[in-house]
């Protein structure tokens, strides 16, 4: 009993230790790497060191990135607590509520000095693995991210994943207006590093994930994946080997980070769901890339 008391205490906890460690590792990318290193990696973190280059005017520094963090993300959650509902949002402003607050007490110095390829190299470890951490919570730290599910509420056609990679683009091209092609370049290394480590995190997840979920809950699970997720589903048609009777299956294709949060809605539903997650190497079709063959 003691043990099953101690797993759900560390079950509960867990998530917000994740929360926690993740964000303290993407605060140390921003404030003591990229910061110092103008580097634009995207993001609202990224428009915050451009702001912060522009007023120095202002503020002596310039504007500090937590204070222009807050100042983007505010209306952000307002739309999308208005869009999404309040259990949409509930994690994400955890999440910025600690990465804001580590941006805020960390001291200003640079752990790189002036070399920018260990800026981009070792801010790509520090983020991707706070980044992966922060996901594997089912949480998110707001800003492009949140941008892009709201935006993906209405262009349902469109994956988050594209969106954000469409919007952190811009940001990092309009970085490169500002601290020149050369910084840009190696932010760009910066963001296949952290895209590489955080995946390498998330238990080598790839492009995107198909999975097969079998369970007598099949229709409240498959609702909640269309309501929660946004993801379409399919129900196959099975039939048990040993019992004769009807097993339907629940498919879908997924992003990686949805994945995450299909597992999580499954262990809430039926515990003893039985859940088979293949890596998917080419996705055509709504969602995600469109089939041009035919145009």
């Amino acid at each position: 009993m003691k043990k099953l008391n101690r797993q759900k205490i560390i079950e509960k906890i867990r998530p917000f230790l994740l929360v926690a460690i993740g964000t303290l590792l993407m605060s140390i990318a921003y404030v003591s790497i990229y910061d110092s290193a103008s580097m634009v990696t995207g993001g609202f973190a990224g428009i915050a060191i451009i702001v912060k280059d522009k007023t120095t005017f202002l503020v002596e520094g310039g504007i500090p990135l937590w204070v222009t963090t807050i100042v983007l993300n505010i209306p952000v959650f307002i739309i999308a607590y208005i869009i999404k509902g309040k259990h949409f949002v509930g994690r994400t402003l955890f999440a910025t509520i600690f990465l804001t607050f580590y941006m805020a007490i960390l001291p200003k110095f640079s752990l790189t000095q002036s070399d920018l390829l260990l800026a981009a190299v070792f801010g790509g470890v520090f983020n991707g693995a706070g980044i992966a951490m922060v996901l594997l919570s089912y949480s998110t730290t707001g800003g492009t991210d949140l941008i892009a599910s709201i935006i993906q509420h209405y262009v349902k056609h469109e994956s988050i994943a594209r969106i954000m990679q469409l919007l952190d683009g811009a940001i990092v091209i309009f970085g490169a207006f500002i601290f020149g092609i050369q910084k840009s370049l190696y932010a760009v290394i910066a963001i296949y590093v952290t895209t590489l480590v955080s995946d390498r995190v998330i238990d080598g997840l790839k492009f995107a994930k198909g999975i097969f979920i079998i369970s007598e809950k099949y229709n409240e699970i498959s609702q909640c994946i269309i309501e929660e997720i946004g993801r379409g589903v399919t129900i196959l048609k099975g039939t048990g080997k040993f019992s004769n009777k009807e097993r339907p299956v629940i498919f879908c294709v997924v992003s990686k980070k949805q994945s995450i949060e299909i597992k999580r809605i499954v262990q809430i539903y039926d515990p003893n769901a039985f859940i088979i997650v293949n890596d998917v190497r080419e996705v055509m079709g709504e969602g995600f890339v469109k089939n041009t063959q035919n145009n």
